[in-house]
């Protein structure tokens, strides 16, 4: 599974050019379900997720979790994170796994996240979405469960 994470003062998604989430300070959370993933898998990286340090403390050092600040999660599928680039110049996606199994760890992830106390936001699973962001910092991070 690979999730990019960006910390964010503000992030919405909209479809058809209806805001359909948004959050305040918190994380952008782009969720790609890779073939062999399991829903251990989308729990044990939500629990990073969660409990990642990447928002600043009283000195100015990232040393708080999302959880920690009271943030927001809005999370939206991304299944270009599993693209294959090593050759030619169109990515291959066919390491991703098929939406019908990819929508379920998709849920698994928000659902934990939830667990970890986190305010969640979906995006909508499968359709074509406009992201806007704020990003704060900028902070972004590369979390790949096969790492």
């Amino acid at each position: 599974m690979r999730l990019l994470l960006q910390r964010v003062s503000s992030a919405q998604v909209s479809v058809a050019g209806d805001v359909i989430a948004q959050i305040e300070q918190g994380l952008l959370v782009f969720v790609c379900a890779m073939i062999g993933d399991t829903e251990g898998v989308a729990q044990k990286m939500a629990r990073k997720t969660a409990r990642l340090r990447v928002f600043n403390d009283e000195q100015g050092k990232m040393n708080l979790s999302l959880a920690q600040i009271g943030g927001e999660a809005l999370v939206v599928s991304q299944f270009t994170l599993a693209a294959d680039t090593r050759r030619g110049n169109r990515p291959g996606f066919s390491s991703a796994m098929m939406p019908s199994a990819a929508l379920e760890l998709f849920d698994a992830v928000a659902r934990s996240l939830a667990d970890e106390d986190v305010v969640v936001r979906v995006g909508r699973f499968g359709a074509d979405m406009a992201v806007k962001l704020v990003n704060d910092g900028p902070i972004t991070v590369w979390l790949d469960s096969a790492e």
